[in-house]
């Protein structure tokens, strides 16, 4: 037969005071005695005893938990968009090593966000980390007014002012459209992402930005940040304006469509159209030609989305993190 397991009863005969007296020792409570705090320390040593972290989450209140939602479909979630699972990676990395547990949960749909909204409600997490959210998306505002702490991993579109961590989108998309400018193109379009969403909105708005002080006009097609969407915006682009000589995309998933349709359609690229990207996925450097991108810093923009939520806002030095993107210069363009 195994060793028992220590008990929070056989502490507190050890030490020679109440169940109580431990509890209060074992959730950091400052009202015990110092010296009482020695005995019960020292009891705890000596018989190995761990805190069982159900029984300390009735007192504390702490569940060690912080739900990750995703504001997509299990479809989207879990395809060949690299960046979600490098997000979900993250998180659960930096929430280890603080010692807490991630909770993934997909709210694509209003029943699943309901479902968010009722588990969050039961007091089941310390914090919520909201991504990809479209639109006037209401269950942010839902879980920030529980008191529950809430960030975002982008800027959020919400009314309710949330913290985040975000990168320079618009910076971002403006220093690509400028390289192409710089590289001699002149007729310059661009597959922009989802209109529901900040980063769609701002990659669109660094592109335009850019095109305006250079006295060019916009050609636009809005893409859903899928390769697919990239396929077809770039067909529509070619129908539009056969002439075009570079096309910049919101995404590099959609930039790897565009690479295909332009393909299919007897276009070179560089040659004819150059190509640039956003976000540096991994498959942007083994595309043909090798892709030029702008570097979306996801790794650190996921650190900073954890260090959000799990520092107390009167302890925060800012609630607003904006990361710096950087232009990755390949074949494309």
């Amino acid at each position: 037969m195994g060793d028992k397991r220590p008990t929070l009863e056989a502490v507190a005969a050890r030490a020679q005071v109440s169940r109580a007296t431990v509890s209060r020792v074992v959730n950091g409570q400052a009202t015990v005695n110092p010296q009482i705090r020695d005995a019960v320390l020292r009891a705890i040593e000596e018989l190995g005893y761990v805190p069982n972290s159900a029984a300390r989450s009735l007192v504390t209140r702490q569940t060690d938990s912080i739900a990750l939602v995703v504001s997509e479909p299990p479809t989207r979630v879990f395809s060949d968009d690299p960046l979600f699972s490098l997000v979900i990676r993250t998180v659960s990395s930096e929430l280890e090593l603080s010692g807490k547990q991630v909770i993934l949960m997909l709210a694509g749909s209003q029943r699943a966000q309901a479902r968010v909204e009722d588990y969050v409600a039961g007091g089941h997490v310390d914090g919520v980390m909201f991504v990809s959210m479209h639109g006037a998306d209401p269950l942010p505002g839902a879980i920030a007014r529980m008191g529950v702490p809430v960030v975002s991993y982008g800027r959020p579109a919400v009314a309710v002012d949330l913290p985040y961590a975000d990168n320079d989108n618009v910076g971002g998309a403006a220093q690509a459209v400028e390289h192409l400018l710089d590289i001699g193109r002149r007729r310059i379009a661009t597959i922009a992402g989802p209109q529901d969403m900040i980063g769609g909105q701002d990659r669109l708005t660094g592109y335009r930005d850019a095109l305006r002080m250079s006295d060019r006009r916009s050609i636009v097609a809005v893409g859903d940040f899928t390769r697919t969407s990239g396929v077809t915006a770039m067909r529509h682009l070619l129908e539009d304006d056969p002439e075009l000589d570079a096309v910049f995309v919101a995404n590099d998933l959609m930039a790897i469509g565009a690479l295909q349709a332009l393909r299919q359609a007897g276009r070179r690229v560089p040659d004819d159209v150059a190509v640039v990207g956003f976000d540096d996925i991994e498959a942007a450097g083994f595309t043909d030609p090798p892709l030029t991108t702008v570097r979306h810093p996801v790794v650190e923009q996921a650190t900073a989305m954890v260090k959000l939520v799990l520092t107390p806002p009167e302890e925060r030095e800012t609630d607003h993190v904006i990361l710096p993107t950087e232009l990755v210069v390949r074949d494309s363009a």
